[in-house]
């Protein structure tokens, strides 16, 4: 989390766990989980990274592309993000992401790219699901206190820094520094207080990787990996630090020297804040990690008071709910709503920012009569992603005490990420009732019976369905076999789900 440089409101601390089978780094808040990433040793993260793409496909009707870099599936180019496309410049106080959102399109994409055209690309969004990754022609290489974009003329300051002075002596001290270099820099939140050193030796760096890249491009043959951008641990250390930060811990000695090494290079104040983690309880079981990450893939969040949220992940968007449970309140039912609206509305931007969910979010807050008290919990809620770092959207509360918002869809939620589809439900959360399997077996019988030959007929079943049939239908049974003149008899196969027979 990116935080302007002064006195910390809260104290933080990064604790990374590596195994042979995966990678994990959570930042904790006071003792508490506020974010987890997680990196499986099979898999390997590719936002960031830059390739030399082919142009498989071009969409005028979408005003896209589809582009083959190597995946499995096709990456997707807006046409916003295509290199020729009108420029739009950083506006003031504009972060780099601020400024890759605003662009619109100016010119039909079949105006810009043609199939089997190789471009250089980068992918803006991991692929989610069965979407591909998106990519941009927009070129982004972030340091640690700077951003260099190689193909815009422009000098920006991240909006997060609100002192004007600093920002007019950040953007002064980079136009100096950058004055001979090509494209253009972002100042991220980090750099408060930063001097020209630091920030020149940064900038220098940047430059170079790209001339790196730019060389490795003219002979490569598309699709082709340009440059691979930096592993978990390492960006985490990149983007988490900042002056609240107590300690990174780390269990691994091999990692241990390999963050110092990284540390000691692109974040030097931190070198003395890494530790390597000696005891003999699991660094995540220590600092009671691994029940939160347990209770974040539950529906049902419950509140200190007795209150409790639903949280629903659906295709479309994500819905939560929010009840008073068994919480009574003291006073009257007014309070008792706003105690309980207020504390979910904490919950609620903590869940989001440690589930990272994204896309579009209802909230379904419990109904107020009061103006007053809609306007407090709103605020509340809002103030709450301030320490957000995903861009986030929200709309005043309605009359119906719905907020709608959105938040920045930034990889997998952490529910898809360590969960799959249910292989008895197939992801819906529901079966058919023993009842609905039973009379629909009933109806089966009387539509074959006179294909079956013989007086005997015999039915495997699930055994939870056999025993309904044998304690809660066997009058409607022995009235079937009366009817059709045959004997029915139910076995129970183990392991039957249960809607087959």
């Amino acid at each position: 989390m990116e935080t302007q440089r002064g006195a910390p409101t809260v104290e933080q601390e990064i604790i990374i766990s590596v195994t042979p089978q995966e990678t994990r780094v959570a930042l904790m808040e006071n003792k508490v989980l506020s974010e987890i990433a997680f990196e499986p040793a099979r898999e390997k993260r590719i936002g960031g990274s830059i390739y030399k793409g082919r142009v498989s496909r071009v969409l005028p009707g979408m005003q896209a592309a589809f582009v083959d870099i190597g995946l499995e599936k096709a990456a997707f180019l807006y046409v916003s993000d295509v290199e020729g496309q009108t420029r739009h410049m950083p506006e003031e106080g504009e972060t780099e992401e601020d400024f890759h959102q605003r662009r619109r399109p100016t010119v039909s994409i079949d105006n810009l790219l043609h199939e089997g055209q190789e471009i250089i690309v980068q992918v803006a969004k991991e692929p989610l699901g069965r979407k591909g990754a998106r990519i941009t022609q927009h070129i982004s290489l972030p340091g640690r206190n700077i951003v260099f974009l190689p193909n815009v003329d422009h000098v920006g300051v991240s909006r997060r820094i609100e002192d004007e002075d600093e920002r007019n002596r950040l953007r002064s001290m980079v136009e100096e520094l950058g004055e001979d270099s090509p494209g253009g820099f972002i100042v991220r939140t980090v750099a408060v207080d930063c001097g020209p050193d630091e920030l020149r030796s940064e900038m220098e760096f940047l430059v170079r990787l790209w001339e790196q890249i730019a060389v490795r491009a003219k002979p490569a043959c598309a699709p082709n990996v340009l440059h691979a951008d930096l592993d978990l641990i390492s960006r985490s250390v990149r983007d988490l630090y900042n002056p609240a930060v107590r300690r990174i811990v780390v269990d691994s000695s091999d990692q241990y020297r390999r963050t110092v090494e990284f540390v000691e290079t692109y974040v030097p104040e931190a070198k003395m804040a890494v530790e390597l983690y000696s005891r003999p309880e699991p660094i995540f079981e220590f600092y009671g990690v691994e029940i939160e990450i347990s209770r974040a893939l539950e529906k049902r969040v419950w509140l200190k008071s007795g209150g409790y949220i639903i949280i629903e992940l659906t295709e479309a968007l994500t819905a939560i709910d929010v009840n008073t449970g068994s919480f009574v309140g003291k006073r009257n039912l007014e309070e008792t709503i706003l105690k309980t609206n207020l504390e979910a509305a904490r919950e609620i931007a903590y869940q989001l920012r440690l589930r990272n969910i994204g896309g579009i979010i209802i909230i379904d807050f419990i109904d107020m009569e009061e103006e007053d008290n809609r306007l407090r919990v709103f605020e509340s809620f809002r103030t709450e992603f301030e320490k957000d770092r995903a861009r986030t959207n929200l709309l005043e509360i309605s009359s119906l005490g719905l907020v709608e918002m959105t938040r920045k869809r930034v990889g997998e939620n952490l529910g898809r990420s360590l969960s799959e589809h249910c292989p008895y439900c197939d992801g819906t959360g529901l079966v058919r009732s023993k009842a609905t399997v039973t009379a629909e077996i009933f109806r089966e019988i009387r539509r074959k019976h006179r294909q079956l030959p013989g007086k005997d007929i015999v039915i495997e079943a699930n055994k939870e369905v056999v025993a309904f049939i044998c304690e809660e239908e066997r009058a409607g049974l022995e009235a079937l076999e009366q009817n059709l003149e045959k004997t029915i008899t139910f076995k129970a196969r183990h392991g039957m789900h249960q809607e087959e027979y």
